[in-house]
């Protein structure tokens, strides 16, 4: 008796995409999707302490500067008050709207001119084949960046003040120069601020890929084609928030102006000191807080500028 032959199946198609059905190849079972952990219910403990710092140290502060700036105190032994608009619309009349002026007029200038310095110098430090000059470099502005008030005031006033050292060398007094002036204020910010902007634009520079510059030598574009129509643009809302930070550290500085300068510059900060030091007149205090909520406005204003730009800056970079 003759057993018939074991059929043998056919090998399976080749498939020209090297898919399933290549010879020799495993049928690949599908990936499993990973789980995600669903966080566990007290894992919102954690920021309790990061949000009591934040109710203290801001929220309540806020609170008071607004219920402050809108009150006018009534009854001393009580501390009670009635509500008024007053404290505003004398805050932004006479000195007070002068010294605020000053303010922004200062601040603008000396962020516009730090940014306009810390580019290039930040450009450089990364673009350096010396590690050591780069690490020093940004070493030491983030000692500067921090280096401020009197310790600050008593270096420039030793250097460059009517009997300092550089000016004495070269003679600055008889071409004009006055540190106690706007212009010596201004040179005393940018101490601080062109290492803070240093600091603040090279994660950003960082960021700028070498595909985009090679991309544009091969369209045959030049160095100052390519930061003028690639890397500015992309960097622009990174540059703005880089100069609304030298804003506000200048626009809140006190103590470096308060004790070079004292009032001959008129600044915002320094008429919050005397109204709430009564150096001027008693009791006034709320108009104090009305002269912060000014400051807070505008620091508001400048960052709505500020926020729309950075999210569309962090889609390029990212």
């Amino acid at each position: 008796m003759t057993t018939a032959p074991t059929p043998v199946p056919a090998p399976a198609a080749a498939d020209p995409s090297g898919g399933p059905g290549a010879p020799g190849a495993a049928t690949a079972s599908p990936t499993p999707r990973p789980v995600r952990r669903r966080p566990r219910g007290g894992a919102w403990l954690a920021t309790v302490p990061l949000l009591a710092f934040f109710l203290i140290g801001f929220g309540l502060p806020a609170v008071a500067i607004v219920t402050g700036a809108f009150t006018v105190s009534s009854d001393a032994e009580t501390g009670a008050g009635s509500f008024t608009t007053a404290n505003l619309t004398d805050s932004v009349q006479g000195a007070y709207w002068t010294a605020l002026l000053s303010s922004v007029k200062l601040s603008a200038l000396t962020a516009l001119i730090g940014t306009v310095l810390g580019v290039p110098i930040a450009q450089a430090v990364l673009t350096s084949r010396f590690r050591l000059l780069r690490e020093a470099v940004l070493t030491a502005s983030g000692v500067l960046a921090n280096f401020g008030g009197l310790p600050l005031a008593f270096a420039f006033v030793a250097t460059l003040g009517n009997a300092g050292e550089v000016t004495k060398m070269f003679h600055l007094t008889d071409h004009g120069w006055s540190l106690y002036s706007f212009s010596g204020l201004t040179v005393t910010y940018l101490y601080f601020l062109v290492p803070l902007m240093v600091l603040t634009i090279t994660p950003a520079l960082e960021g700028l890929r070498v595909q985009w510059r090679e991309a544009a030598q091969n369209n045959r574009a030049t160095a100052l084609q390519y930061w003028r129509h690639v890397a500015l643009p992309i960097l622009f809302p990174s540059l703005l928030g880089g100069f609304v930070l030298l804003f506000g550290s200048a626009f809140a500085a006190y103590a470096t102006a308060a004790a070079m300068v004292g009032a001959t510059v008129p600044l915002i900060s320094r008429q919050i000191a005397d109204a709430l030091s009564g150096n001027v007149l008693v009791g006034q205090g709320n108009l104090a807080l009305a002269l912060s909520l000014d400051m807070i406005i505008v620091a508001v204003l400048v960052m709505a500028v500020y926020l729309p730009l950075q999210r569309r800056s962090a889609r390029w970079l990212s």
